[in-house]
């Protein structure tokens, strides 16, 4: 898969208050999609598992069978990617012209 399409379907799955909510529950461990559904109360499994397969589409969660269960595990390296191409940079510049506007300040 091309940068631009992962970033395009992290970005797709990223927007999703739900989602999210999805990852940040994964954040501390991997869950099964029953212990997802009981989290979401307000969502049926069908819901959930369409939410799922965005997120797997996006790699931004990986499933494993065991047995009847299935585990859903985080997996942040698209995240860190945007990070990396987009954020960084732009952070990095914004503190430039900080940088710049206190030196400015202090000399006056």
């Amino acid at each position: 898969m091309s940068t631009q399409i992962n970033d395009e379907s992290v970005f797709k799955a990223l927007a999703s208050q739900t989602r999210r909510q999805i990852l940040d529950a994964l954040k501390d461990e991997p869950r099964t999609t029953g212990m997802l559904c009981y989290a979401f109360p307000a969502l049926d499994r069908c819901t959930v598992m369409q939410h799922l397969k965005v997120l797997e589409d996006a790699d931004l969660v990986i499933a494993k069978r065991e047995g009847r269960e299935r585990w859903n595990h985080l997996n942040s390296m698209p995240i860190k990617q945007i990070h990396d191409r987009w954020i960084s940079e732009y952070a990095a510049h914004a503190m430039s012209i900080l940088d710049r506007l206190k030196a400015d300040l202090e000399d006056e």
